[in-house]
């Protein structure tokens, strides 16, 4: 299991992406109010920065900054003990310091920090460890690519499921359709907020034209 002793046993930042995408996808078409969502996606940050959300509404959040040339993971469990920032980031690449140290970042917190590049072939790293338990470990456990992941989460989440068979055509990337949303949430109705989310997350799909969706 992923976690700041184990970072290696994150994707590699092509495949951290895709997941975090089909995440905020699949959130997307089951809550169509973003604040009542897990998992969002925003591939119109900023120029050239895609970044993840995760918030479980219990104060627990974490925040994905994707670039052209690597990805940095900030960490926040509210339950945990803050420590020094400085030393979680110890080594951080600078490209990541505007962000790391920026908002809403600096606002929400850091327990935990990990970031890569690709001028270090894409080995995830951390600063100077803590002797404690900071909750990376189950905060990361849904980047494991493993759809079931996801399938378990919305039973308890959301108090719904999904065939998992579906959840594995977003995990792959296969371009939505109505058939595919309506797989996921038959009672779905505002098809142009779902439009917009999908633009947002920069995620294929096809509503045929001929359909009356709206």
């Amino acid at each position: 299991m992923a976690s700041t002793k184990n970072p290696n046993l994150l994707p590699d930042i092509y495949n951290l992406q895709n997941i975090c995408k089909a995440i905020s996808v699949l959130d997307a078409i089951l809550s169509q109010k973003w604040e009542f969502r897990y998992y969002s996606y925003n591939a119109k940050w900023d120029v050239g920065e895609h970044c993840f959300q995760m918030r479980n509404g219990l104060g627990d959040e974490m925040q994905i900054l994707f670039l052209e040339n690597g990805c940095v993971i900030n960490g926040f469990a509210h339950e945990f003990e803050l420590k020094d920032k400085i030393k979680i980031t110890t080594n951080l690449n600078s490209i990541f310091n505007e962000f790391m140290f920026g908002e809403p970042v600096n606002s929400i917190g850091t327990t935990f920090c990990i970031w890569t590049t690709y001028y270090d072939k894409e080995q995830w790293k951390t600063g100077i460890l803590n002797n404690f338990d900071d909750n990376s470990d189950k905060m990361l456990t849904i980047l494991n690519a493993d759809p079931k992941t996801y399938y378990d989460h919305i039973k308890e989440y959301f108090d719904t499921t999904i065939p998992l068979e579906i959840i594995t055509k977003i995990y792959n990337g296969e371009k939505i359709t109505k058939d595919i949303v309506l797989a996921i949430n038959n009672n779905l109705n505002d098809w142009k907020q779902l439009e917009k989310d999908l633009n947002e997350i920069e995620y294929p799909y096809e509503f045929k034209s001929n359909w009356n969706l709206w």
